[in-house]
């Protein structure tokens, strides 16, 4: 076992991967940009340094800096976590070319199952089964057009370097195959440096079921499946092991065609292998092809963790330290169930766009594992993924695991920034899902119902209320007292952006009445604290006239000046406004064009996906204020029209 090893990653795979070295007594060498000077995984290594920079390629894409870096602090070994450098077989050649141990698999498994199109024929060579597609060098336009005529409608597009959706378009019909061809290629070309793609056909009734493995070089054994079809463009939002509807049969033939997959590129260390699932008439073992291999740990690997009682991350130690495999594919079974759900900093009603701000307050329930590099205080950063936490469950059946992974989500507790936690909850309450009927589609067949709004708790907003007025402190004797006539005071709130009047009458210690926009909502204080309208009170947390409300779902309310209001009144829609931090990709139009409400008026780029900026209105552009290339901040405004003639 390595005495010393340098993780080459952030947030929470850093401490994921230092929680394990700290129990086998391993030490651990931290790196970190600028930004994350002061970060969790930081704070938890025995060693930091310092790379520099902000941006991904000034600190945590510096191979050189990072290798130096384990050179000078004693480290035997590397570990990637994922993303970054994980899965660059040139970083892997440079770590053992300076005498170092890469923790994961060799640079030729890496360059193996890189490109899609060559992984797949590899696949198919070893015996995997693979989807019916195109994989060809000749990236004309016309030839992949006419492939995909011989294919047949709907296909996809796939970017041969992606992963995570990026560089990914379906395309249901000839018609639609030029322009969805061209946004394929750009968005791969951002977020790979290589624009070519393949084309395969498209499962209509999808899932996606991927096997863990792991191998020591020669032979490998697999870990079982998960399933991970709740996804929204192409990434994954709830993951579970093992996968519904999983038969013996088809559960041999999966784990087998991976083992396959595995042994014939001589792949060490954790890797997952990906296929895509025909769910239209339950799972057969003739109905499932590779997608891809990710050669590297995933986000998702604690719900395979859960269900094995494995820690992945000791036997990808064990493994790189010149250990054998830790047991033979006879010893391991499932036991339970288990789900994780990605708890993510976005504006959800906004379109699901990436959001910063700082962590005002986080909390996790006991009884789930919450895998997190960020904490009370933090800051999610514009410059990284904004993921907050993985939230893990485990039961005994998928039902009792489901309940857990409900009331877990219920009781997180987060304020200082939007989330994605009320989404995750109604996904976890879909009925569809609750039965174990998934496919990648139905988040999107969904999505207006699992998006909505519901209509505001009014017990919340008083509790709210009281607690921006400073009025949920334990009462004292003379709290209220007033002569004559109750203490009263209106309080304007704003509630999902919109005003909500109370009126609060003091009547004695314990007792108050609020009239919501006119309803009556009773506030009593009793031996186990308030009620509201016979409702115990629910974790508030107060910072800088907001109060956040926890539960489900979570209730963030301001206080509203009223000068504020005035003040805000003439706001109009002639502005195109940066929704999040990015970088401008493309501008469309000029000083002087006629505009169409809807019409695309920029590409803004952000978390390496592109985001189409519209007209909200038909006018004439006046200004425009930004060109492509320009990094803008969330709110620059970007193009100006026209007022419009009164």
């Amino acid at each position: 076992m390595f005495d010393t090893i340098l993780i080459a990653n952030r947030g929470e795979i850093a401490c994921r991967v230092i929680d394990t070295c700290r129990r086998l007594g391993v030490r651990t060498v931290a790196v970190h940009s600028d930004v994350d000077a002061q970060a969790r995984h930081v704070e938890m290594a025995d060693v930091a340094v310092s790379l520099g920079g902000a941006s991904p390629a000034e600190s945590y894409l510096r191979g050189d800096a990072i290798i130096a870096a384990a050179q000078a602090t004693g480290a035997q070994a590397i570990h990637p976590g994922y993303g970054f450098l994980s899965e660059n077989p040139d970083f892997v050649d440079a770590v053992e070319a300076a005498g170092l141990v890469f923790i994961g698999p060799s640079a030729k498994a890496i360059r193996a199952m890189g490109l899609k199109d060559a992984a797949k024929a590899l696949m198919a060579e070893a015996g995997v089964p693979v989807v019916p597609g195109y994989q060809g060098d000749d990236q004309s336009p016309e030839l992949l057009a006419a492939e995909s005529e011989k294919i047949g409608y709907p296909v996809l597009i796939k970017a041969v370097a992606g992963g995570g959706g990026k560089g990914m378009r379906l395309v249901e019909a000839p018609m639609g195959f030029a322009d969805a061809l061209a946004s394929a290629q750009s968005e791969a070309r951002t977020a790979f440096g290589n624009p070519h793609v393949l084309i395969e056909k498209y499962i209509t009734s999808p899932r996606h079921i991927e096997v863990q493995v792991f191998g020591d070089g020669t032979k490998a054994v697999h870990l079982f499946e998960r399933d991970c079809s709740l996804q929204r463009r192409h990434q994954k939002v709830i993951e579970e092991a093992p996968a519904p509807g999983m038969t013996p049969e088809m559960r041999e033939a999966m784990g087998q065609a991976a083992v396959r997959a595995a042994e014939a590129i001589g792949y060490k260390g954790a890797g997952t292998v990906e296929f895509i699932v025909d769910g239209s008439d339950g799972l057969r073992p003739d109905g499932f092809w590779f997608m891809e291999m990710n050669t590297r740990l995933q986000v998702e690997h604690p719900v395979t963790e859960a269900i094995t009682g494995v820690d992945l991350v000791e036997w990808q130690l064990r493994v790189a330290a010149g250990e054998p495999l830790p047991v033979a594919q006879a010893d391991l079974s499932i036991t339970g169930h288990s789900f994780e759900a990605r708890l993510y900093a976005e504006d959800v009603p906004a379109g699901f766009l990436p959001a910063t701000g700082r962590l005002a307050h986080l909390s996790f329930p006991e009884g789930a594992r919450a895998d997190t590099g960020v904490r009370t205080g933090d800051v999610i950063s514009p410059h990284y993924d904004p993921m907050i936490a993985k939230v893990i469950v485990h039961g005994s059946t998928r039902e009792i695991a489901l309940r857990k992974l409900r009331r877990a989500l219920a009781d997180t507790q987060v304020a200082g920034t939007v989330t994605n936690l009320a989404f995750l909850g109604a996904l976890a309450r879909h009925e569809g899902f609750s039965r174990g009927a998934v496919d990648t589609g139905l988040i999107g067949r969904d999505l207006d119902a699992l998006v909505a709004m519901p209509a505001p708790d009014l017990a919340a907003i008083v509790q709210a209320g009281l607690a921006l007025l400073g009025l949920d402190r334990s009462p004292g004797a003379l709290d209220g007292f007033a002569l004559w006539t109750p203490l009263a005071q209106d309080v304007t709130l704003s509630v999902n952006d919109e005003a909500v009047t109370c009126k609060v009458v003091t009547r004695g210690p314990g007792e108050i009445d609020v009239k919501v926009n006119g309803t009556l909502v009773q506030a009593r204080h009793g031996a186990n604290g308030w009620r509201f309208d016979g409702q115990p009170a629910r974790p508030v947390f107060v910072e800088a006239g907001v109060a956040t409300v926890f539960g489900a779902p979570t209730l963030v309310v301001l206080r509203v000046d009223p000068l504020d209001v005035e003040a805000g009144a003439g706001a109009s829609g002639d502005l195109v406004e940066a929704p999040m931090p990015g970088l401008v990709r493309q501008v469309f139009v000029s000083v002087g064009d006629h505009v169409s409400r809807g019409d695309r008026l920029a590409i803004l780029e952000a978390m390496k996906m592109e985001h189409s900026l519209l007209a909200a209105r038909d006018g004439v552009v006046a200004e425009v204020m930004a060109e492509a290339g320009s990094q803008v901040e969330a709110g620059a405004v970007l193009i100006r029209l026209e007022e419009e003639a009164t």
